[in-house]
């Protein structure tokens, strides 16, 4: 005879790591699905089956790429399943998988070769997470992103950024079709040295300075000269910048061209002057009163 207490000790071990093992797959809270040599389904978890509808007697069996991945991925999935299966293991790969009822569900894979005791590769084991809500997100955030560009671009104001360096960021259409000069031509370049003159240098600069502090302004007055050497009035907001753990990274500022009223204000004062030069020298005399009666105008 021969003592094989030790044998069925170590099989009886091993069957309980199976076990074991067995129970974290169908408990884990992420999808997990195997195939085989041949890309047959042999492992599908409680989470597979919650996220997919589909359930383990459903697709046990089944060629996975064919039967659950929509064509336009097939591909590209089937060529990861390959290489794992060729023993190149995978990780973070993204594609969607289409529910029972049709609906899209984006799923992060890790493809991981599965072998045997022996070392020889029997199939692959795919640990995955359901980012859908993750990418519905992100999705969100890009349309959000593309609104606020096409806003940006579009707004019928200059709109003007700066980063923490004073360097140009942000140049929308108007601000071109003000200054003449192109967003391909500032974006990189210092705002206060290379496009403000010298006397308004220093005012603006610390303007700037203080948004990047979180200190805002707001209707700030102060001359741009365009590409052509033209004097532009600018009446400009400067609005911190900030990401989303609040952190300052630039300066946004909204602007407005109010050239041609300042110049409209300045005829009205030229235009006050010389009225009030003709009243005071004028050969006759000239007196006023205001509504209650009381002299306001009262000439030479």
């Amino acid at each position: 005879g021969q003592d094989i207490t030790a044998i069925n000790d170590s099989q009886a071990e091993l069957s309980r790591l199976a076990n074991d093992l067995q129970l974290v797959i169908e408990a884990a809270n992420a999808p997990i699905f195997g195939i085989d040599t041949n890309g047959f389904v042999n492992e599908w978890n409680r989470k597979a089956a919650a996220i997919t509808g589909f359930s383990r007697e459903e697709v046990m069996g089944k060629d996975l790429v064919r039967r659950f991945i929509t064509p336009e991925y097939q591909d590209s999935v089937g060529e990861v399943l390959h290489k794992a299966l060729q023993g190149e293991e995978t990780a973070n790969f993204e594609f969607p998988l289409y529910t029972k009822d049709g609906e899209r569900v984006e799923v992060l894979l890790n493809a991981t070769t599965r072998r045997s005791a022996t070392g020889a590769i029997v199939g692959v084991v795919d640990v995955g997470q359901d980012i859908s809500a993750r990418k519905n997100a992100e999705t969100r955030v890009s349309m959000l992103a593309a609104d606020l560009r096409l806003l940006i671009d579009s707004a019928n104001a200059p709109i003007i950024g700066i980063d923490a360096f004073g360097c140009v960021n942000e140049w929308n259409n108007k601000a071109a079709e003000i200054t003449g000069y192109a967003k391909d031509e500032v974006v990189g370049c210092y705002l206060v040295r290379d496009f403000i003159i010298d006397e308004y240098k220093t005012a603006v600069n610390g303007v700037l300075h203080k948004a990047l502090e979180g200190s805002e302004t707001d209707n700030f007055e102060f001359p741009f000269v365009t590409k052509s050497g033209e004097r532009v009035e600018i009446l400009l907001n400067a609005t911190t910048r900030r990401d989303t753990t609040g952190k300052v990274f630039g300066v946004v500022g909204v602007g407005q061209d109010i050239t041609e009223l300042k110049r409209g204000q300045a005829e009205l004062t030229r235009v006050a002057n010389d009225l009030q030069l003709l009243i005071e020298t004028a050969n006759a005399p000239i007196f006023g009163i205001n509504a209650e009666g009381r002299v306001n105008e009262w000439n030479r």
